[in-house]
C-alpha cells in the first residue's frame, strides 16, 4: 500500500497532532535592515536608521527609510515611494518598535531605492530624494539568528514577528557625502554574538486574531 505524502501532514508514525500554521494574522513580509550608531558603547544613539522593504502588507508594497541623525539635526525624515504604506507602518509595527515615530505628521519625502550587494559580505541601501542621496552599507557580517515570537509575548510588543537577523559590526550611512559619526556596537542576543546594527529578512509581522 503507497504510502501518503510527508505533505498531508504525516509521517511514517502517523498523523502530526497539531497544525504547523502560525495561528495569527500575517500584517506584512518584506525586510528591516537597521543601523544604530552611538560615539561610545552605551550612549544614546547618535544616528537611528530604519529601513523598510515591504513585499506585502494592507496598504501595499514599497520602501521607507526613517533616518534620524547629527545629518537630519537630529530630527526624523521620512523617506517613501509609497507614502500610505509608510504611515501604516507608523501606525502599526514601526510605531510600536519606536514611540517617536507614531507621529504620522512628520513630514515624508518622495524618494527612489535600490540595493546593492551580496549579504555574506557587505549590503548598501540607496535613496535619492530631491537632491539627496543618501546610502546605507552594512559589512563585517555575523552569522544568521532566526527569530520568532507571538503577540504579545514580550512585554509592550503586542505584534508578533519571524525574521532573520544578520548581525553587522562594521556600518557606514551617508547623506549628501557626509559620513554619519559614531559606530555599531557588539551585543549578544539569545547567548548569540550580535550588533547594534543588523540586516533583517524574511520578516513578517503578526497579529492576534
Amino acid at each position: 500500500m503507497k504510502e501518503p505524502p510527508i505533505d498531508d501532514f504525516y509521517t511514517k508514525r502517523g498523523p502530526i497532532p497539531m497544525s504547523i500554521a502560525d495561528p495569527n494574522k500575517t500584517i506584512l513580509t518584506g525586510e528591516n535592515p537597521f543601523i544604530r550608531l552611538s560615539h561610545k558603547d552605551g550612549e544614546p544613539n547618535s544616528t537611528e536608521a530604519s529601513y523598510w522593504r515591504i513585499i506585502f502588507s494592507p496598504a501595499g508594497p514599497g520602501h521607507v527609510l526613517y533616518l534620524k541623525s547629527e545629518l537630519t539635526e537630529q530630527r526624523w525624515r521620512i523617506y517613501s515611494d509609497n507614502i500610505a504604506m509608510a504611515r501604516w507602518l507608523q501606525s502599526t509595527v514601526q510605531g510600536m518598535l519606536n514611540a517617536e515615530l507614531s507621529d504620522t505628521t512628520i513630514p515624508c519625502a518622495d524618494a527612489q531605492f535600490s540595493k546593492t550587494g551580496d549579504p555574506r559580505y557587505f549590503w548598501t541601501e540607496h535613496v535619492k530624494s530631491h537632491g539627496e542621496d543618501i546610502s546605507l552599507t552594512w559589512f563585517d557580517i555575523g552569522e544568521p539568528l532566526l527569530i520568532h515570537s507571538q503577540p504579545n509575548q514580550i512585554p509592550d510588543r503586542r505584534y508578533g514577528v519571524c525574521t532573520v537577523l544578520i548581525p553587522a559590526l562594521g556600518t557606514r550611512l551617508v547623506r549628501n557625502g557626509v559620513e554619519a559619526a559614531g559606530r555599531s556596537w557588539a551585543r549578544e542576543r539569545e547567548g548569540r554574538p550580535f550588533s547594534t546594527s543588523a540586516l533583517a529578512f524574511s520578516e513578517s509581522w503578526t497579529e492576534a486574531v
